[in-house]
C-alpha cells in the first residue's frame, strides 16, 4: 500500500476545518488540547467509573475471528455484563471488543460530560453517541460504516492504530459485493500484507495514525477503516449524517437494501455466497489493476 500519515492539528477554526477537511472529505486528527481536553469526560471517564454506573448491563462482545459463511451482519460472538467485560480488560490482554454500545441510553447523565462539535459539522445524530471498547490485541477488521455517516472518533483510555482508505479504493482492497467488508486480511498490516494473494493492495492509497488519549479523529462518511487496539481502551464516536440528499439516500440503501440482500443470501446459500463474494471481489480488483496498466 501507499500509506501516509493523517494530518494532525493542535487547534482548528470551523472555517479551516470545512475548507481543508470536511468539504474535501479528508481525515484529520484534532489533538486533546484543541477539543476533548475541555470536556469533563477527558479525566472523568475511567474503567471504574463506567463499571459503577452501567456494570450490570448486558453487552455483545466480538472476538478477532473474521466473519464466516454463516455470519450475519453485526452478529455478536457472546453476551456478558459490561462489568465482567471490564474486569477481563483490566486483568490483561484479551482479544474481545464491544461494538456500537450506546452506554448513554443506560446512563444519560454522561451526555453532560462532553460537548457536541456543532461548530464543525451539522446533522449530528444526538440520540446515538456510541462507545467502542477493546482489549489489548483486539481488532476491528477492515470495513466502512454502513450508514455512511461522518464520524468524530475520540480516543480515551489506551492507544489504537488506525488505517483509513477513501471509498474509491474499494476495488483495490477487494470489497465484497453487497457488503461493507474486504476479502483481504489487514491484521498487522504495518508488518506484512498478503500482496501475493491480493496483488491490488500494493496500489491502494491509505492513511494511518496511532490515536492517543484525547485525540479526536474526523473520518469522512464511507471511509474504510481497520483498527487495532495496542492497549485496552475505549473511544466514543459522534455521528453526523451527510448533508446532501444523495448521501442520505445512499446510506438508507446500504442499511435496508444492501444489508438485507447480504443477510438473505447468507440464510439461503451461505457457503456458495461466501465464495461468490470473494470471487467477485478478485474480479473487480483485477479489472482495477488492468485500468492501472498493471496486468
Amino acid at each position: 500500500m501507499i500509506v501516509q500519515y493523517i494530518d494532525r492539528v493542535e487547534d482548528i477554526t470551523p472555517a479551516e476545518f470545512r475548507k481543508n477537511y470536511y468539504l474535501p472529505r479528508k481525515p484529520v486528527i484534532i489533538s486533546a488540547a484543541g477539543l476533548s481536553k475541555h470536556w469533563p469526560a477527558f479525566s472523568k471517564w475511567t474503567w471504574d467509573y463506567f463499571k459503577s454506573i452501567v456494570g450490570d448491563k448486558i453487552v455483545g462482545v466480538y472476538n478477532n475471528q473474521r466473519a464466516g459463511a454463516n455470519t450475519l451482519v453485526n452478529g455478536a460472538d457472546d453476551y456478558i455484563t459490561f462489568g465482567e467485560y471490564l474486569d477481563m480488560i483490566q486483568k490483561g490482554p484479551v482479544a474481545l471488543r464491544i461494538f456500537l454500545f450506546n452506554i448513554f441510553q443506560h446512563a444519560p447523565q454522561l451526555t453532560a460530560d462532553f460537548t457536541w462539535p456543532d461548530e464543525l459539522a451539522k446533522g449530528f445524530l444526538k440520540k446515538y453517541p456510541m462507545l467502542f471498547v477493546g482489549g489489548a490485541g483486539s481488532v476491528a477488521h477492515m470495513h466502512y460504516d454502513i450508514d455512511l455517516s461522518h464520524i468524530f472518533h475520540t480516543q480515551f483510555v489506551g492507544r489504537k492504530r488506525v488505517l483509513l482508505l477513501e471509498n474509491d479504493q474499494s476495488p483495490l482492497i477487494y470489497r465484497m459485493p453487497f457488503t461493507v467488508e474486504s476479502a483481504a486480511n489487514f491484521v498487522h498490516w504495518n508488518e506484512q500484507l498478503d500482496e501475493e494473494h491480493f496483488p491490488a493492495l500494493k496500489y491502494a492509497r491509505a492513511f494511518t495514525a496511532v490515536l492517543n488519549h484525547g485525540d479526536t479523529m474526523f473520518m469522512p462518511g464511507g471511509y474504510w477503516h481497520h483498527m487495532e487496539y495496542l492497549d485496552g481502551g475505549f473511544a466514543m464516536s459522534l455521528r453526523a449524517l451527510d448533508p446532501s440528499l444523495a448521501g442520505k439516500l445512499n446510506g438508507l440503501y446500504h442499511i435496508v437494501g444492501l444489508r438485507g440482500v447480504n443477510n438473505l443470501m447468507i440464510k439461503v446459500a451461505p457457503v456458495w455466497w461466501y465464495h461468490q463474494k470473494r470471487k467477485m471481489a478478485c474480479q473487480r480488483a483485477d479489472k482495477a489493476l488492468h485500468q492501472l496498466g498493471e496486468i
